[in-house]
């Protein structure tokens, strides 16, 4: 397998610091927390605003990178299922989707909803979202 280079651009600031007891999901209770940028991505950021939904792709350091099948959600009432079909954290490559809605933006800071990524945590990207052609 090939390996390809990827550094982070920012990282999660958030009062989330148990995996056990981080939300699931975004909308599931996740505090609002902060994204805080590497210096010199300010013009990266031109173009963001408060209200506008965005995709954050993280790196999730705190996973098992050996599991390939997980029981969905903790739930071992369900069946083992493919970590390709579920949300897992644990993957072979664990990077996390989350859409998050920002808050506020200050320098390098952007505040955001719905992001339940640990503190610490890597960002790798940030995405918009997409609706008329004329976003991309």
């Amino acid at each position: 397998m090939s390996e390809f280079p990827v550094r982070a651009v920012a990282w999660v600031e958030s009062t989330l610091d148990d995996r056990a007891a981080a939300p699931k999901q975004g909308d599931e209770g996740a505090p609002d927390c902060w994204v805080r940028f590497a210096p010199g991505l300010e013009p990266a950021l031109d173009g963001l605003a408060p209200g506008a939904e965005v995709l954050l792709l993280t790196w999730l350091d705190r996973a098992d990178r050996a599991v390939l099948a997980v029981h969905p959600r903790g739930d071992t009432s369900r069946p083992r299922t493919g970590v390709f079909a579920t949300r897992s954290p644990d993957r072979p490559n664990p990077i996390g989707l989350h859409r998050v809605t920002i808050l506020s933006l200050d320098g390098l800071a952007m505040r955001v909803r719905n992001l339940e990524a640990l503190d610490g945590t890597p960002v790798l990207d940030v995405k918009p979202l997409l609706g008329d052609p004329g976003d991309r």
